[in-house]
């Protein structure tokens, strides 16, 4: 498969849930089940149905992240540098009607879709090897959309 990048911080964030739902979180609703197991007629048991529930959900979540961090290329942003936009670089970009947008290139997991954008991201996409003063077209559902790179930095 693929590797995917990833940021340091990003990456240690992930890390660092995934050890809690694995150590903390998964034991804690073992508990639980097990302790609505006790109480019997499991088929009209709503704490045993919400309690395995929940435990699915932790273990889908595990399992999402594991596959994330198998896949992973951990990029250390902090070493980057450059004029040309790049995974991890700050973006000043202006569209043609004069609105300004600052956001940050990551990965998919990082992304907020506000100041944080997916460097998959149609905007993503568009922006990546772009230089201060390029412009850059990015298709999006409701049209194309035209915005002028203004800043490049890797640094706040």
């Amino acid at each position: 498969m693929e590797k995917k990048p990833i940021s340091r911080a990003g990456f240690d964030a992930l890390i660092k849930e995934l050890k809690d739902l694995k150590e903390v979180q998964r034991p804690e609703i073992l508990k639980v089940v097990q302790w609505a197991r006790s109480l019997g007629d499991l088929s009209e048991n709503a704490d045993y149905s919400a309690a395995k529930e929940k435990q699915r959900q932790i273990d889908k979540r595990i399992g999402f992240i594991e596959n994330i961090v198998e896949n992973a290329s951990v990029i250390d942003v902090d070493s980057l540098s450059g004029d040309r936009v790049v995974f991890g670089a700050r973006v000043v970009a202006e569209d043609e009607d004069g609105n300004r947008m600052q956001c940050r290139i990551l990965s998919d997991v990082e992304s907020d879709g506000r100041t944080v954008i997916s460097c998959t991201s149609p905007v993503g996409r568009a922006m990546i090897g772009k230089c201060v003063g390029d412009t850059c077209v990015v298709r999006l559902p409701a049209g194309e959309k035209e915005y002028e790179i203004l800043e490049v930095k890797f640094k706040d």
